[in-house]
């Protein structure tokens, strides 16, 4: 897959350096979905542990999939508050930060149109199955109130992480290495990387873009000081509902996957969950206006097309 290729060139590169003195740990495992891979310079295999579990600790409350997560317990609420983690409590903050950046291209409330597009079962495990309750439609906006962490969500609403889950994720165990004095530390989980600190090489950290979504030689490589590079793929999870193919970028505006001939478009940003939402508006805008975009929030982005083409924003080079 795209994302794993992603993942192992990064993993690699990250740790290409580590002949050059600076103690590094690693390991790769199943996580959210897919695979997580996490990276600390200058620490031992003890935080290494507790990294994991925090990431674990973030899927098992932010799953649509789980019966008892915050985020299934929020979607059948039904207008009713909700006591949540604290960290539920940030993926909101983050997805309601995203919806306003994107305006509106991010919309986590889709999710009662993904089920009817006939993404319900996990791709892991179908006798994971998210259900939502009767009536639950896609909102114009996400709003909720939160009161500490009592969380309450508007009737008929649901929501689903989808993406910025694994990238707020990523976000969440690089900043708790370092917090908990890692020199450095790398976190990719399902394809989205996110880097800090002290990188295992002199060159930074080094991140392998993937060629045409396949298992081929990277296309390129790209060199990080700190931030995320995240892609989004509609090859990635595909499949065919009602006699007709579906993908799971939903266009909020119309319900159904979305209709475009890009098929990857990858972010560079500042945090990994800011490049997930960018990410997202590659497949609802047209290429030329998203490229032109891209800067103005502070980011820098590759899209390629079901032509082979790419194409990148102004500052893509900045970071080759």
């Amino acid at each position: 897959m795209a994302g794993e290729t992603i993942a192992r060139d990064a993993l690699l590169a990250a740790l290409a350096g580590v002949g050059s003195g600076a103690p590094t740990v690693e390991r790769r495992q199943r996580l959210m979905g897919g695979t997580g891979s996490i990276v600390l310079v200058g620490a031992g295999s003890d935080l290494l542990d507790e990294c994991f579990a925090l990431a674990d600790r973030c899927e098992a409350v932010w799953s649509r999939f789980l019966p008892d997560s915050d985020i299934t317990r929020l979607n059948w609420s039904r207008g009713r508050a909700v006591d949540v983690d604290p960290l539920t409590v940030r993926l909101l903050e983050s997805m309601q930060d995203g919806a306003e950046l994107t305006g509106g291209d991010f919309n986590p409330t889709i999710l009662p149109d993904l089920l009817a597009a006939g993404y319900a079962a996990s791709t892991l495990d179908s006798s994971l199955v998210t259900t939502v309750p009767p009536g639950s439609t896609t909102a114009a906006r996400l709003e909720f109130t939160i009161s500490g962490t009592t969380v309450r969500l508007p009737r008929g609403v649901a929501i689903d992480p989808g993406g910025i889950g694994k990238g707020l994720a990523a976000d969440i165990v690089v900043e708790f290495a370092l917090a908990r004095g890692a020199w450095g530390a790398l976190a990719e989980f399902g394809g989205d990387v996110v880097a800090a600190g002290k990188a295992p090489t002199s060159d930074g950290w080094t991140v392998a873009v993937e060629n045409a979504g396949d298992d081929t030689e990277p296309a390129m490589t790209m060199r990080l000081a700190s931030g995320a590079i995240v892609t989004s793929s509609q090859a990635r999870r595909r499949w065919n509902h009602g006699g007709s193919p579906r993908h799971h970028l939903i266009n909020p505006g119309t319900g159904q996957s979305a209709d475009t001939r890009v098929v990857t478009a990858t972010v560079i940003a500042g945090t990994g969950a800011r490049a997930e939402v960018i990410a997202k508006s590659a497949f609802l805008r047209g290429t030329a206006e998203y490229l032109d975009w891209v800067p103005a929030v502070g980011a820098a982005a590759l899209v390629l097309d079901d032509r082979g083409n790419m194409t990148s924003s102004e500052n893509w080079g900045i970071y080759r």
